[in-house]
C-alpha cells in the first residue's frame, strides 16, 4: 500500500504555497502595477508573503478571499486591519462569519470606497498624489497648540474625498498615532515630523513605517547613521517626494536607489 509520509505533506503544502505566492505577485503586478514596480521583485514578493500571512491570522485560507485580502492592503495600506481611518473593515474582519461572507462584505467596502473616494479610475487617488508631492516640499508648519488643526486641515487640501469619507474623529485619532510615531523616533517637538508623519499615515495606512510597500519610510526613520532626528525628518521628506515623483512618472527605479 503506498504511504504518503508527514514530511512528503508538508513538502507537498510548501509547494502549493510557493505556487499560491507566485499567482498573488503576478496579480498584484496587473492590481497596481506602478507601485509594484516601483518596490522591485524582491520586496514586492516581501510583501506579498506578509499579506498573506496576515490573511490567514483573519481565518482567510480560500483563493478568493486572500486574494481580496492582498489588494486591500495595497489599497489601504497592509495594517488596514487595524486602521483608525477603516474601522468598519476591522469589525467586518472580526465579526467571527464565514470567510466567504466576510469577504463578500469586504468587497461592498471597497466598491463603496472607490465610488466615493477612490474615483473613476482613480483619478482622485492620482491628484492626491500630486498634491501630496507639492506639500511635502512645502509644508504649512504652524506650531504645537494648531497641530492638530493645521494637519487636518492640510489632509482635507490633499485628499478632500478621503477626508471626508473618513472622518474628522478617526483622522484626529490618526494624529494621535502620528504624535506616538513621532516620540518613538525621537522628533516629539518637532512639529513638521509630526505633521509629516501624519500626512503619510493619511495616504499610505496608519502602519506605513512598518509597511513593506513602504520600506523607505520606515528604513529612514531608523536609520542608524542618522543621529540629528531633525536631518532625519528632512530626508523622509526628500524620500517622499521622490517616492512620489516615481509612482507618478511609472518609474521603475526604487526609492532605495537614490542617493542620501
Amino acid at each position: 500500500m503506498l504511504r504518503i509520509r508527514p514530511e512528503q505533506i508538508a513538502l507537498f503544502e510548501q509547494r502549493a504555497l510557493a505556487t499560491f505566492e507566485d499567482e498573488m505577485v503576478a496579480h498584484s503586478l496587473l492590481f497596481t502595477p506602478r507601485l509594484c514596480r516601483t518596490l522591485g521583485d524582491t520586496q514586492l514578493r516581501i510583501a506579498v508573503r506578509q499579506m498573506i500571512a496576515r490573511a490567514y491570522d483573519h481565518g482567510f485560507d480560500c483563493r478568493g478571499p486572500v486574494r481580496l485580502y492582498v489588494e486591500l492592503s495595497f489599497l489601504y495600506g497592509s495594517g488596514f486591519d487595524t486602521d483608525p481611518q477603516y474601522p468598519r473593515l476591522a469589525r467586518i474582519l472580526g465579526s467571527g462569519e464565514d470567510q466567504m461572507l466576510r469577504a463578500e462584505w469586504l468587497y461592498q467596502e471597497i466598491l463603496d470606497y472607490q465610488g466615493q473616494v477612490s474615483g473613476p479610475e482613480a483619478c482622485n487617488v492620482r491628484r492626491a498624489l500630486v498634491t501630496l508631492a507639492q506639500y511635502v516640499e512645502h509644508p504649512a508648519v504652524g506650531g504645537a497648540e494648531t497641530f492638530v488643526a493645521d494637519t487636518l486641515v492640510a489632509m482635507d487640501r490633499i485628499f478632500p474625498e478621503k477626508s471626508s469619507f473618513v472622518g474628522q474623529r478617526a483622522l484626529t485619532a490618526l494624529l494621535a498615532e502620528a504624535t506616538a510615531a513621532a516620540r518613538e523616533h525621537g522628533v516629539p517637538q518637532d512639529i513638521r515630523g509630526r505633521l509629516l508623519l501624519g500626512v503619510l499615515m493619511f495616504a499610505f495606512g496608519h502602519a506605513c513605517s512598518t509597511d513593506p510597500l513602504y520600506p523607505w519610510i520606515g528604513r529612514t526613520l531608523a536609520n542608524p547613521l542618522v543621529v540629528d532626528p531633525l536631518v532625519r525628518v528632512r530626508r523622509l521628506e526628500k524620500k517622499a517626494i521622490t517616492w512620489l515623483r516615481h509612482v507618478l512618472s511609472g518609474s521603475w527605479r526604487g526609492v532605495e536607489d537614490t542617493d542620501e
